[in-house]
């Protein structure tokens, strides 16, 4: 599978560069990602970025496309969104995070919005899921802009550093995008 560049008005997404390293250290680095986020450690050490950075082409082949948010005009790095695929079953989850900097400018709808349509109309995903931290609420306002649909709380579902979290599962299936698209 190739990783393809989707456009939004104001964001490219496209896969990431080498050249994305110090962005990536200097948002990812910020303790506030780190907390609202699963798999992000803090400190965010240097080496860490080049190293998931370099990562990526085995995870595609895993079926896992991670995609750098720039912004069109200058092209900078806003935060990063990712699909990880289950094609025996056409599902997928969704996870993203958006840089400090750039929170309430709604990168992280428009992003979402569009690698939604793109895991429904170009890979025929049936069902697209996500989750947060239920003590980030802003990322659940995200998953419902996009039209997504609370489908519970996954109580204690993760463990971050030493502390047991609660999650909100979301997830829209393919119908309820179409229904969306046509209203």
């Amino acid at each position: 599978m190739d990783q393809p560049i989707l456009h939004t008005k104001r964001l490219v997404l496209r896969p990431f560069e080498d050249d994305d390293a110090a962005a990536v250290l200097r948002l990812a680095g910020d303790k506030a990602i780190a907390d609202t986020t699963q798999n992000i450690p803090h400190p965010y050490e240097d080496g860490m970025a080049e190293s998931w950075i370099g990562g990526h082409n085995e995870r595609l082949r895993q079926g896992h496309l991670a995609f750098a948010i720039a912004l069109r005009a200058p092209n900078s790095l806003v935060g990063t969104i990712g699909i990880r695929i289950d094609a025996s079953s056409r599902q997928a989850e969704l996870g993203y995070w958006i840089g400090v900097p750039f929170w309430n400018k709604g990168y992280a709808t428009e992003a979402a919005s569009r690698l939604i349509e793109y895991g429904f109309d170009d890979l025929t995903l049936n069902r697209i899921a996500a989750r947060h931290f239920t003590r980030n609420p802003a990322s659940g306002r995200v998953m419902q802009k996009i039209g997504m649909i609370h489908e519970g709380t996954l109580r204690q579902g993760a463990l971050k550093g030493e502390r047991f979290e609660d999650l909100e599962l979301y997830a829209i299936l393919h119908s309820d995008w179409l229904a969306l698209r046509h209203e």
